[in-house]
């Protein structure tokens, strides 16, 4: 993340640190450039992933429609299961 110059937020490195020290799981951070609906089915692939979780924002049918969703892509283009966690308002 240096490489870019991208401060990562230090809440959400120490929430994911915690995670993945309490359930002794191995969390990979990387930045990709690009749509990210074929960046993250590029990246399961690529370190490869087992699975991978997404969130949705929820957004309307009119939005979705016109911006595409990256969730629905992935669930319906990765090589792993995809999990998606739905927003709450």
């Amino acid at each position: 993340m240096k490489r870019y110059g991208v401060k990562p937020d230090p809440e959400t490195l120490d929430i994911v640190t915690t995670a993945a020290r309490q359930t002794q799981i191995e969390v990979l951070m990387k930045i990709y450039w690009g749509d990210p609906r074929e960046k993250l089915c590029e990246a399961i692939d690529t370190i490869p992933l087992s699975c991978i979780i997404v969130g949705n924002r929820g957004l309307g049918t009119l939005k979705r429609a016109i911006m595409g969703s990256v969730s629905n892509y992935v669930v319906n283009n990765a090589s792993c299961p995809v999990t998606v966690v739905k927003h709450h308002v």
